[in-house]
Order: C-alpha cells, then sequence, then structure tokens
C-alpha cells in the first residue's frame, strides 16, 4: 500500500510539474499577444518586428513565406494599409520545453476599404523563449473556422 501511495504520489507531483509552468507560459503569452494588438494598433511596426526572433519565419496566406523581423515589419506595415482592428483569442499552448510552446488560436480583423468586412480565421505560432521574453519563431494564419 505504502508503494502505491508513494508512486500516486509522484505522479501527482509530475502532473502538477507540468501544468505549472503551461499555465505560466500561457499568461505570458497572452500578454505578450495583447501588446502585439496595441503595437499593431499604434502602427508601430517595429515594436510587431520585436516580438520574432531574428531569425523568424511569417507564412501569411496567399503568398510566399517572410523571414527576419526587418522583412516582417515590412510584412505588417503593408497589411495594416489593408486591414485594422486585429483581436487574437489563444485556444491552446502546449509546452515545448522550458524555453519552447506551440500556440493555437483564433483571430478577427475587419478590412478597410469602401465596404469594411470583418474576417475571422485561426492561427498557430511556435515561440521560443529568448532571455526573458517569449518571441514569435513561427507564425502562421489563414481566414475560415
Amino acid at each position: 500500500m505504502e508503494l502505491i501511495m508513494s508512486r500516486m504520489a509522484l505522479v501527482i507531483a509530475f502532473v502538477l510539474a507540468l501544468i505549472g509552468p503551461a499555465s505560466a507560459q500561457k499568461a505570458e503569452i497572452e500578454a505578450a499577444n495583447a501588446k502585439w494588438t496595441e503595437f499593431f494598433n499604434k502602427g508601430d511596426f517595429a515594436g510587431i518586428a520585436s516580438f520574432y526572433t531574428a531569425d523568424a519565419i511569417a507564412l501569411p496566406p496567399g503568398s510566399a513565406m517572410v523571414q527576419g523581423r526587418a522583412a516582417i515589419e515590412a510584412m505588417w506595415k503593408g497589411m495594416a494599409e489593408q486591414v485594422s482592428d486585429p483581436k487574437l483569442t489563444t485556444l491552446d499552448v502546449k509546452p515545448l520545453g522550458p524555453s519552447a510552446a506551440r500556440e493555437i488560436g483564433t483571430f478577427s480583423l475587419k478590412t478597410k476599404g469602401p465596404t469594411p468586412q470583418e474576417v475571422s480565421g485561426k492561427y498557430v505560432v511556435v515561440w521560443e523563449k529568448v532571455g526573458n521574453d517569449w518571441k514569435l519563431a513561427t507564425d502562421i494564419w489563414n481566414d475560415g473556422k
């Protein structure tokens, strides 16, 4: 009986050790997403680019891959000419070790032009911990549910 109890205690401790970092990662990533949205709405595309690793890759829908902070900054600046008011909702964060995580979420935004429309979609990103900050290493999204 003692052996069973000690094994159960080990299993519970292991599960709690996994849950704690996962919830901390999710909270930190959601805070980074809120700041990213704030920068987008202010037109601070250098600020947005600072959320990406130096060698990050963005995979926008219907376009070529975009690599590196400068190119990603230019991509978002160009997109801001066509869309506004992005909203990000984190659905799931899966730790990939202590310094990486995969996030799945949904987004909505509004198109600009004579007949603005709301567009929604989904995304998946890979985050890397660089120093004390979470940075986007891979960013892919598309419209639809």
